[in-house]
């Protein structure tokens, strides 16, 4: 039986910060060349890091950058429709980008496609489709989260591995009202930005729209990056490897050995919100752990007899419902940069459902890079989207291993921003991918199996039932109206979107059936 620690919580936190653009003449030298070869620009990032050794240097500190760049007016494509866009152009070094707009309220009635140039070849990749509708994703409308006034619309994040240069186009639906003419602005001008002066032909798309580029930063040396491979269960085959709310509380806090195969853990020196989000997981690992072990069953029906303490009837304590505790990589293990969110922690009351999602970031990505993806997410989440920290309560990559993802315990009810209008009393768990087209792995299946079983058996939920969840607010349910819902649903079970995908959606019969099977039932 592990030991349980006390728990206590601070945290320091850093403000979105948006520097000015960089003025017309140096982004016009952006234009590409007679040779077809994209000029540098000097566009100014957030929190920017400069070349690569720099970032090295200053990695503890400053772990990534984000990049943004206001979309302008182009020169009208009569076979594409684009009105709105980058021309190629050179930038600083980035992995994931996605398109921001002011108001989160608003949707992008259009198509965004981008194609970005490979650091280490300097070929141009094909254009690429950007997944445009993720706003679902995000706080309850009436929360204190949604009305910080900090909040934007954004596309879901694309990952497009180490990069250095891009090129975007907006393409409005057909039938958004597209004028008959666009007005050139000239090449790369940073002139005329939607929602601006001399913007009117482009008013059917969101205001101040921008493309953030995402640095995720560098693990620090010795970080773990997930530990062992999760295994395949007796007679189970694996296959190959693919390619504060009213009611709720929140807390402020000052605050295991890993994994056979896991790396040394971090060793510097940690930061108050670094601690603080670690000894939010003080129950289950010592302070700085950077991996939560797994659990035998028996093992884990001890530690909820010890985190329950006398809460439980006899027959709960004697032989409680609940899966073995998977192994979870810790925001320390992924290398989370604690000054990024905001200082407390919300609670739910209780845990009642799971919502399951994908990413909708694309798939061309290795296992070994999954904690650089939850990396870009999350600075995508809280530097360009505006929320308090990554919306999901985990992530699990293709390879099966899961994340802890908002800050404030594994074992506690952390209220998460992932399912616009049931984030309370339900935990939100994001299989990295697009899954509308692809299937996920059956590793990723089945730790998704294992980890509600083990989140909801915490709470004493069937994996197979239903339960009554209230509606904070959506596109499908009103605010206030009370809906029966799987105890693991999909994200469009909630919300009237696309996500989790077609495909990793017709797994969560599986998910379920599984779920139960490690519960015991």
């Amino acid at each position: 039986m592990r030991g349980i620690l006390a728990s206590s919580i601070g945290v320091t936190c850093a403000a979105a910060l948006a520097l000015p653009l960089a003025p017309p003449a140096a982004a016009s030298a952006a234009s590409v060349s007679s040779a077809g070869t994209p000029a540098p620009v000097a566009d100014v990032a957030t929190r920017t890091v400069g070349t690569a050794g720099a970032r090295a240097g200053a990695r503890a500190e400053v772990p990534g950058s984000t990049q943004s760049l206001p979309l302008r007016p182009l020169t009208r494509d009569r076979a594409s429709g684009a009105v709105l866009g980058l021309t190629p152009r050179t930038v600083r070094t980035f992995s994931l980008l996605g398109v921001v707009w002011d108001d989160p309220s608003v949707d992008l009635h259009g198509r965004v496609q981008v194609r970005t140039r490979a650091a280490s070849t300097g070929d141009w990749t094909d254009w690429q489709d950007v997944e445009t509708h993720y706003t679902q994703h995000g706080a309850d409308p009436d929360s204190s989260e949604a009305a910080s006034g900090k909040a934007r619309g954004a596309t879901a994040p694309l990952w497009v591995g180490e990069s250095d240069g891009v090129e975007v186009r907006v393409l409005p639906e057909p039938d958004a009202g597209e004028p008959e003419d666009v007005d050139p602005v000239g090449t790369g001008s940073d002139e005329g930005a939607s929602g601006g002066e001399g913007a009117g032909e482009v008013s059917t798309l969101p205001a101040g729209m921008r493309l953030d580029l995402v640095d995720p930063g560098e693990a620090e040396p010795g970080e773990s990056a997930g530990g062992a491979e999760p295994q395949a269960e007796p007679g189970e085959s694996e296959g190959p490897e693919p390619q504060a709310e009213p009611g709720e509380s929140a807390e402020g806090a000052e605050g295991a050995e890993p994994a056979e195969g896991a790396e040394v853990p971090r060793t510097g020196v940690m930061t108050a919100a670094a601690k603080a989000a670690s000894a939010a997981n003080s129950a289950l690992v010592p302070l700085g752990a950077t991996q939560i072990p797994s659990l035998t069953a028996e093992e884990t029906r001890e530690e909820l007899v010890a985190l329950r303490g006398t809460g439980l009837t006899e027959q709960q304590q004697a032989k409680p419902y609940i899966g073995p505790r998977p192994s979870i990589v810790t925001r320390r293990g992924w290398g989370a940069d604690e000054s990024l969110r905001e200082k407390s922690f919300v609670y739910t009351s209780k845990v009642k459902a799971a919502f399951v999602h994908h990413t909708a970031s694309g798939n061309s990505y290795s296992c070994s890079q999954a904690p650089s993806l939850i990396r870009g997410f999350y600075r995508y989440h809280t530097k360009s989207l505006g929320w308090r920290d990554i919306g999901y309560n985990f992530l699990v990559d293709k390879c099966g291993r899961i994340y802890e993802g908002r800050a404030g315990g594994v074992a506690k009810p952390v209220k998460g921003a992932h399912t616009m209008g049931f984030n309370s009393k339900t935990t939100g768990i994001a299989v990295i991918g697009s899954y509308g087209s692809k299937k996920p792995s059956s590793k990723a299946v089945k730790a998704v199996a294992r980890l509600t079983a083990w989140k909801l058996g915490l709470h004493g939920m069937n994996p197979k039932k239903k339960t009554s969840l209230t509606s904070g607010g959506g596109n499908l349910y009103a605010k206030g109206k009370k809906v029966k819902m799987k105890v693991i649903s999909g994200h469009r079970d909630g919300f009237n979107t696309s996500c989790p995908g077609g495909k990793l959606f017709k797994k969560l019969g599986s998910v379920r059936s599984k779920a139960a099977g490690y519960q015991g039932r």
